[in-house]
């Protein structure tokens, strides 16, 4: 039950607490700490890390009473939002009979109550914490009871300051069990967002983004910025946006409603320069493309500027946030056809930055901010010195550098502000590369917090159409932590706290999980172009010989993580988030597929060597059979890999739904179809060729029957008895 003082606050929340469970539900709720190796944890796991704790010790919770003494609808919301968590965990709120273990408060740092329990203790509301931050106090109340306060100057303050005592609760021998303390937390960088892609493929279903949302917000994520190509329905310009992969107005609308009470803002990222190649391909176009169905808007077009305003009127009014993106990196095609000569007697930069500038006095009427990507930096400095002063640059780097100053400077220096934009290393990747993404968040963010960067845009994309967000939780999640934390992220620390806070793993294993998918990753090509690659081609051979001895290794961490997984999901039904740890074990899956598929390979190779050496020899008629069927029957290799694709088809498309409308899916399962049929083919030719060597003892060379030569000769190639 959620108390308030007020009528008219009790009548809104009777009005509004049915919606609002709807809407919590979902959220990630308390923390369960308790490590396999200590009963009695020294400390809470927190993601984001306070800046300020001072912990207490742990009291068991039966029945909890929310407070919000002020009846502010937003407080509120909070209130209904940490109530569902509690209901989740088994706590009673508010029980009829019995007594209530905990009372929690909702404050304004402005009331009596709030500055009464900062005096009593020592506490002081800092000017930093004057927007987001949030004080959080555990006390007895005045019937010795145990209780908590937390107080925020604002709404978000509140909101937060709730995420924060969700993660305070443990589970324990099967009860709930909460930290005492004291906290004052307040974040780091103002804007901290996560810019998601969704045109390259996967294209979220409404209740997937919600269901984001609700994550971002647990982890204090305020900035969700979906990243659009022609994948956003305008009302005026119908053409380009897929039937059944593009955000329709009343979806954008729902959703920027449903992200206002996670206050959270909505900034869509329109491309207004370059990445617009699905616009363009169409004719009604082609006057204001760069190329012929090219990928780059042409600056000095008549139509080009107009079609960029058409766009961004509507989303100025389907999203009302301060902030518009306009995209423009990766102008590649820019002064290589319409723009040409003006490029090759001014420059690429001045051409870039004039079109910029067109684009910002074009919008200055929507009275926004406009971002865009700072790529421009490396390929063409000149250009930042005539962009608008306004307008937000937004570097991004999505690998280890030493230092990050160089892509931060150059804007900062020309009186831009700045957000940085970091990456989760997840494209083109059976499953996001997890070391690379730790390091590069906590680089960039730490350079970009200290050379006074005020964002962070962690970046997420989909470059060859088959990225699943739920394999990115682990990544995008880490970058929400370190832009709420100061200076450079421990990475250590929020490995500890991933699997119990986002899962609710108590036992350790989604963890090792993680970390033995990546221990996999450093010792394989992960990539999908190797996943997808035939071995035996040229590049397939070659990346064979590669990976050839540390494939067995890769292969073991792999089936590790998929053991754990499986034994988490089948022993502990109190887990969350489990689409999300299926696709965690379809990507250990592809990872030990790879392995698999190059070692399969090799046996093929060495095998068939081996029994055309022997083919002439009557004695060795068995041994030699036997190789040809350890190529195809009914244990046969070419079996092995035709059903491994067939496996992980289901998988994947099973993950995919999980999450994704249907759209473009055909073009991921298209792929496993071509890899199923290439080793069906090869088995049916095969055993033709099996049939032949039994009928007229005539076998070809492995040239002849399409198989590479041998790994080892055949004379080092052990015979079978």
């Amino acid at each position: 039950m959620i108390r308030v003082r007020s009528a008219h606050a009790q009548s809104y929340l009777l009005c509004m607490s049915a919606v609002m469970v709807a809407l919590a539900c979902m959220l990630p709720t308390a923390v369960p700490v308790a490590l396999a190796q200590s009963s009695t944890p020294a400390a809470p796991l927190l993601c984001p890390q306070p800046k300020e704790m001072h912990v207490g010790g742990r009291v068991p919770v039966h029945g909890a009473t929310v407070i919000v003494p002020g009846g502010d609808a937003e407080d509120l919301f909070a209130a209904q939002n940490l109530g569902s968590a509690l209901a989740q965990r088994g706590i009673i709120l508010s029980p009829a009979a019995g007594p209530v273990d905990l009372t929690v408060n909702l404050l304004r740092e402005d009331s009596g109550q709030a500055r009464q329990l900062l005096s009593e203790s020592r506490l002081s509301f800092a000017a930093p914490m004057q927007d987001e931050g949030y004080v959080l106090i555990s006390h007895k109340d005045t019937e010795g009871g145990d209780a908590v306060a937390i107080i925020g100057h604002t709404a978000a303050g509140v909101f937060y300051g709730v995420q924060t005592l969700k993660q305070l609760l443990e589970s324990d021998q099967g009860g709930e069990k909460i930290w005492t303390g004291t906290i004052r937390d307040w974040p780091s960088m103002k804007y901290r967002g996560e810019d998601d892609d969704l045109s390259r493929g996967p294209f979220p279903t409404l209740a997937f983004q919600k269901h984001q949302l609700e994550v971002f917000a647990a982890y204090k994520v305020n900035l969700y910025s979906p990243y659009f190509e022609n994948n956003l329905e305008y009302s005026s310009d119908p053409l380009a946006a897929p039937p059944g992969g593009a955000l329709t107005r009343a979806e954008a609308q729902e959703l920027v409603a449903f992200a206002s009470r996670l206050h959270i803002t909505i900034v869509p990222e329109q491309e207004a320069f370059g990445h617009v190649h699905h616009v363009l391909e169409y004719e009604k176009y082609a006057d204001v493309a760069e190329t012929p169905h090219g990928y780059v808007i042409a600056p000095g077009q008549p139509g080009a500027i107009p079609l960029i305003k058409s766009w961004f009127t509507q989303i100025a009014t389907d999203f009302p946030s301060p902030f518009l993106h306009v995209g423009a990196d990766e102008t590649f095609d820019l002064g290589t056809g319409r723009t040409k000569p003006d490029v090759d007697k001014r420059g690429l930069g001045p051409v870039y930055a004039d079109f910029l500038n067109s684009i910002h006095t074009a919008l200055a009427p929507l009275h926004r901010r406009l971002l865009f990507w700072g790529d421009i930096g490396d390929s063409d400095p000149a250009a930042i010195p005539g962009i608008p002063k306004d307008m937000i640059a937004i570097p991004w780097i999505y690998w280890h550098q030493d230092s990050y100053d160089h892509d931060i400077l150059p804007f900062k220096n020309a009186g831009l502000e700045t957000w940085v934009a970091p990456g989760d290393a997840n494209w083109r990747v059976v499953y996001p590369i997890g070391k690379t993404a730790l390091d590069n968040i906590s680089g960039f963010v730490a350079a970009g917090q200290r050379l006074g960067s005020t964002g962070e845009l962690l970046a997420v994309w989909n470059d060859d159409g088959e990225g699943l967000f739920n394999q990115d939780w682990f990544g995008v999640l880490f970058g929400a932590a370190a832009a709420w934390q100061p200076g450079k992220s421990d990475s250590a620390a929020y490995e500890a706290s991933f699997g119990p806070i986002f899962y609710g793993d108590t036992t350790g294993r989604i963890n090792e999980a993680q970390a033995e998918i990546m221990a996999a990753e450093d010792l394989i090509d992960v990539s999908d172009e190797t996943f997808w690659e035939d071995p035996w081609s040229p590049a397939g051979l070659a990346k064979a010989d590669k990976m050839r001895a540390s494939i067995p290794a890769a292969r073991l961490h792999a089936e590790h993580a998929i053991e754990l997984i499986e034994t988490a999901l089948s022993t502990d039904p109190s887990l969350r988030e489990k689409d999300a740890l299926r696709a965690m074990e379809l990507g250990a899956r592809r990872i030990d597929f790879i392995g698999l598929k190059f070692q399969l390979s090799d046996e093929m190779r060495d095998t068939y060597a081996q029994a055309y050496a022997m083919k002439d020899d009557r004695t060795k008629d068995t041994a030699t059979s036997n190789m040809l069927y350890s190529v195809s029957s009914m244990n046969g290799r070419c079996q092995d890999l035709r059903d491994s694709y067939s496996l992980l088809k289901n998988l994947y498309r099973d993950s995919w739904l999980a999450e994704n409308r249907p759209y473009w899916l055909d073009n991921v399962m298209v792929q496993y179809d071509l890899q199923i049929q290439r080793w069906q083919r090869r088995s049916d030719e095969f055993n033709t060729l099996i049939n032949n060597w039994q009928s007229s003892r005539v076998l070809p060379s492995a040239a002849q029957a399409g198989i590479p030569a041998p790994v080892q000769a055949p004379s080092l190639v052990p015979t079978a008895k």
